[in-house]
């Protein structure tokens, strides 16, 4: 037996004496050694005027969360501890909640992220909503008021480009602005002894997703390159830190943040804005890490760095803290923020004839998330309510445009919170839609009404099933207009039915060459440049007015009453909701039970069954077929050349 268990012993003998071996070589090659340099770091961004602590749903229950009162705390705390911690934020700081609509004259979202410390921020593409005018104002706003704000930075704006093509007014007022202000390409801090240099990137898709923005701006990664060399020969920095407004993505290939620090692998730590990713944990590439802490203020991001004796860095803790009610709200602060939200009722709302904390309506109806309409692609009962509310909104007043409105559209990026249970306020409203300012100057996006053939509003449907998993903010939610899809058949060619309703219900066919009358957020209509470049040029939707002029200027479609007014989205969606029947008798209008239920406007058909997949060929599917075809075509032919020059030089 013994003779049996001989090999057996060996082999473990010499397992066990390479591991030996394996040890001695790991503990010959020790990691690098730290220095004694460390840094503290709590960061935000996406936090788009939500200063004050608001409810949400969250797992589906309602949600007190956020609030820079809280948020100060948490500062408080962190600064007894270390005195030289460090407060960046990555932009997109404004347009989201009622104090926004004093952004250009009070710049509240600057004075209040200098209230809690922050020393550097960036620009994010939400800023750009208020146009040239309004943030000029409000940076030149902010710089006057002599409270502490942060350093702006950012390094990828191609002034020499557009200088060299002679600067429009609007580009000379930002510059203006800019330098008013002190915006540089980056900033250095000292805290301890550790020396930090900050620099702003704005990104790729941050620009596609600011139409009213007239900067042109460099490659990030090139920019920041150029930037991070300027810092190496001019600064003696420890730490070189990008508050990024660029983001990142599951898609690698489009994850720009993780792009920048392949290719701009000096920079140590980017604290990564836009996507509104909350990353529990930090992406690190090379000896880069990327940082997020999620939107809206509902995190503070917290870490701690130290430094390694070849000069990078290591995170030695990282963590995103909740801002709950369980954290002591800061009073000076509050007070500071009421301060602000005093005007809003007065130089705002009043024009609409609402306050902020006006009840419009109980809610006994659990709706989906923003999120929900972002990231699920079905029907869903929050954009069916809204594209109900442009509806009603545009059907209600006298526009001059005597044809009825055939379709509502509601886009995911334009819809920025829900609706709990419980009362729902203006300020509920305000900020479940509370994007851009209109031509009128006036804090929130007009609805406009445009005129698209029949066959261009198939071609839109089209776009919905089969493109807004790469442009998920492009998700339309409509009153009109109700289909089917089958996401497993062919790109461009997903849709199974597509019919309008009436107000009965009743199915009607849509006819190719006759124009109907559209109805959306001007937004929407400024971002249908984007439907071409997606599409490669293949899909193509041009808007026109009722006589099927081409409109060549969106802001020509605005929708005026026969006041002067333009009708704003937030307000349509808050008459609406003011609107509903008082079913208990207490003076508050009830939502009903309607929308408890989905009614087949967008219906997902999942099914792989190969009958299904084939039948129905549109025109795209088949110009697909015949382009794979052709390719499948050629690649046999050269397939062929190749093997015939190959055989003749043999036989030779």
């Amino acid at each position: 037996m013994k003779q049996h268990y001989r090999p057996l012993a060996l082999c473990l003998a010499a397992i066990f004496l390479l591991s030996g071996v394996l040890f001695s070589t790991a503990k010959a090659e020790p990691a690098l050694s730290c220095t004694d340099k460390e840094i503290d770091l709590l960061f935000l961004h996406d936090t788009h005027s939500h200063l004050e602590s608001f409810v949400t749903l969250q797992d589906g229950q309602a949600a007190v969360v956020g609030g820079f009162p809280r948020i100060k705390t948490l500062i408080h705390k962190a600064k007894a501890d270390n005195p030289d911690t460090l407060i960046v934020d990555a932009g997109d700081f404004s347009m989201g909640t009622l104090v926004q609509t004093v952004f250009a004259n009070q710049s509240a979202e600057l004075r209040m992220l200098g209230d809690l410390g922050c020393e550097v921020t960036t620009l994010g593409n939400h800023e750009f909503d208020y146009r040239s005018h309004g943030l000029a104002s409000s940076l030149l706003a902010a710089a006057e008021s002599g409270d502490p704000v942060p350093a702006l930075v950012l390094c990828n704006i191609d002034w020499q480009a557009m200088e060299a093509e002679g600067l429009t007014e609007e580009q000379q007022l930002l510059k203006d602005a800019f330098e008013a202000y002190g915006m540089a390409d980056y900033t250095v801090i000292t805290k301890g002894d550790v020396k930090i240099a900050v620099l702003g990137i704005f990104g790729e898709d941050s620009l596609a997703c600011a139409p009213t923005c007239v900067l042109k701006f460099k490659d990030a990664a090139k920019a920041a390159a150029e930037t991070v060399a300027e810092i190496k020969a001019n600064e003696d920095a420890d730490l070189i830190l990008c508050v990024s407004h660029a983001g990142t993505n599951t898609d690698q290939q489009k994850s720009e943040d993780e792009i920048l620090a392949k290719k701009v692998p000096e920079i140590d730590l980017i604290v990564s804005g836009h996507t509104h990713t909350a990353l529990d944990e930090p992406i690190r590439r090379g000896d880069t890490y990327i940082v997020s802490c999620g939107e809206y203020g509902k995190n503070l991001g917290s870490l701690s760095m130290r430094q390694r004796e070849d000069g990078r860095w290591e995170m030695t803790s990282y963590a995103l803290l909740p801002i709950t009610p369980e954290i002591e709200a800061d009073t000076a602060t509050q007070e500071r923020i009421d301060d602000f939200m005093a005007s809003v009722d007065n130089d705002y709302l009043s024009r609409f004839g609402y306050t902020q904390d006006q009840i419009l309506a109980k809610n006994d109806v659990v709706f989906a998330t923003s999120d929900d309409l972002y990231s699920i692609h079905t029907d869903h009962n929050l954009g069916n309510l809204l594209s109900d509310a442009f509806l009603y909104a545009v059907s209600k007043e006298d526009t001059g445009d005597s044809h009825p409105v055939d379709v509502t559209i509601v886009p995911s990026g334009c819809v920025r919170d829900t609706f709990p249970l419980g009362d729902i306020t203006v300020a509920d409203v305000f900020n479940a839609y509370s994007l851009g300012v209109g031509p009128d100057s006036v804090p929130g996006y007009p609805l406009i009404s445009i005129y698209l053939t029949g066959a261009e509003l198939k071609t839109g449907v089209e776009i919905d099933a089969s493109l807004t998993d790469i442009m998920p903010s492009a998700r339309m939610y409509m009153t009109g207009i109700q289909f089917s899809f089958n996401p497993h058949r062919l790109i461009l060619n997903k849709v199974t039915d597509l019919y309008l309703t009436d107000s009965a219900g009743s199915r009607i066919e849509i006819e190719d060459d006759k124009l109907y009358r559209v109805v959306c957020d001007l937004y929407s209509g400024q971002m249908l440049g984007a439907v071409n470049s997606v599409s490669f040029g293949i899909l193509s939707v041009q808007p026109k007015f009722a006589d099927g002029t081409p409109i060549e200027n969106i802001e020509d479609a605005v929708i005026t009453t026969s006041r002067g007014t333009e009708i704003k989205a937030w307000a349509a969606i808050a008459d609406y909701i003011n609107s509903f029947e008082d079913t208990d008798g207490d003076g508050i209008s009830d939502v009903p039970a309607y929308y408890q239920e989905l009614h087949g406007r967008k219906v997902v058909e999942d099914s792989r069954n190969i009958l299904d997949l084939i039948k129905n060929p549109n025109k795209y599917a088949v110009i697909i077929v015949l382009a794979v075809i052709l390719v499948l075509t050629l690649l046999i032919l050269i397939l062929v050349f190749i093997i015939k020059k190959i055989r003749k030089k043999r036989a030779g």
